[in-house]
């Protein structure tokens, strides 16, 4: 994969942010805010999106430079992203024009589009992002989905014989099975399907 529009890494803060594991991040997982964090929280459960730095990108205007949040390379291209905090220091007004001439898309993203559900599924789900299912796990539930379509997280956990929680949210975050994570907080009603490429 070309990297080359990745800049060095931007060395890390004092201030860390929740949950602190990540999944697609590429390089140090450092964020200006708690915004920037659930972001990226998005990204990580987003199938689309291949993988994501933080302020690993400098755009430039006139002389001056900028490192939007996250550059997220999703399967459509490169994004860069700006968190857009409701006070404080916000993103050059210059930012999204200086990224389409570097052959970047670019958002701008405030607190309130980001689906508040997703979000927390998401979050819970990142909780285990270090956490690898055993193989003899991961084969049992892949089976199960195999003969049976969908089943629910309830009826799943049975096939776990180690960590059933950990490893059926290890699978989600690693894209073996699908779980809706936009309709309602994953519980044991929710369906669980195998993902299919």
């Amino acid at each position: 994969m070309d990297t080359s529009h990745l800049a060095k890494p931007v060395r890390s803060t004092t201030v860390s942010y929740f949950p602190t594991n990540t999944v697609r991040c590429e390089g140090p997982a450092v964020f200006r805010s708690q915004l920037a964090r659930d972001i990226a929280c998005i990204l990580d459960v987003d199938e689309n999106v291949i993988s994501w730095a933080c302020q690993s990108t400098v755009i430039q205007y006139d002389g001056v430079h900028h490192r939007p949040d996250l550059t997220v390379v999703r399967n459509e291209g490169i994004v860069l992203i700006d968190a857009l905090p409701r006070t404080g220091e916000r993103p050059p007004i210059w930012a999204s024009d200086a990224a389409r001439r570097a052959g970047y898309d670019y958002r701008a993203i405030e607190r309130a589009e980001l689906p508040p559900i997703r979000l927390k599924n998401a979050r819970d789900l990142l909780r285990y992002a270090k956490f690898e299912a055993t193989l003899a796990d991961r084969i049992r539930l892949l089976a199960a989905l195999d003969d049976h379509g969908s089943l629910t997280v309830a009826e799943c956990l049975s096939a776990f014989q180690n960590h059933p929680i950990p490893s059926l949210a290890s699978l989600l975050l690693q894209r073996f099975i699908v779980i809706d994570l936009d309709e309602q907080l994953i519980g044991p009603e929710s369906q669980v399907r195998r993902r299919r490429n």
